[in-house]
């Protein structure tokens, strides 16, 4: 069935770069769209970056605007975030979504979710 993976979290330091991926299956996956979401200790869990099931339309949250960058490779079924400039604010478990195009959702409502991967920075 479907299933969502998040790999690349790591201990990095403040300002380092990090590289996330969502690897799909179980799916077409450019029927869906992605999402990023990150949830830091005793916080709510917040959307980081929103992309398009064709790649074309991404939004970023106002606090890794110019710092981000969400893509997606069709292909090869996985999406990716890139992360540069990290902060420590920016340690959160990350989580992929998704949800197919064409539906009608909520704002953070999405079908599918990975398991999430660690990104810890320091200071």
């Amino acid at each position: 069935q479907v299933q969502l993976v998040e790999s690349g979290g790591a201990l990095v330091q403040a300002g380092d770069s990090l590289r996330l991926s969502c690897a799909a299956s179980g799916l077409t996956f450019g029927d869906y769209a992605v999402a990023w979401f990150r949830q830091a200790p005793e916080k709510d869990r917040e959307l980081v970056s929103h992309i398009s099931a064709s790649g074309r339309n991404t939004i970023y949250a106002d606090s890794v605007k110019g710092r981000f960058t969400l893509s997606r490779d069709n292909a090869k079924s996985t999406a990716y975030l890139q992360m540069n400039s990290l902060k420590p604010e920016d340690t959160a478990v990350y989580y992929c979504a998704a949800r197919r195009w064409g539906a009608l959702y909520g704002p953070n409502e999405y079908n599918y979710w990975g398991p999430g991967t660690q990104v810890t920075v320091s200071s």
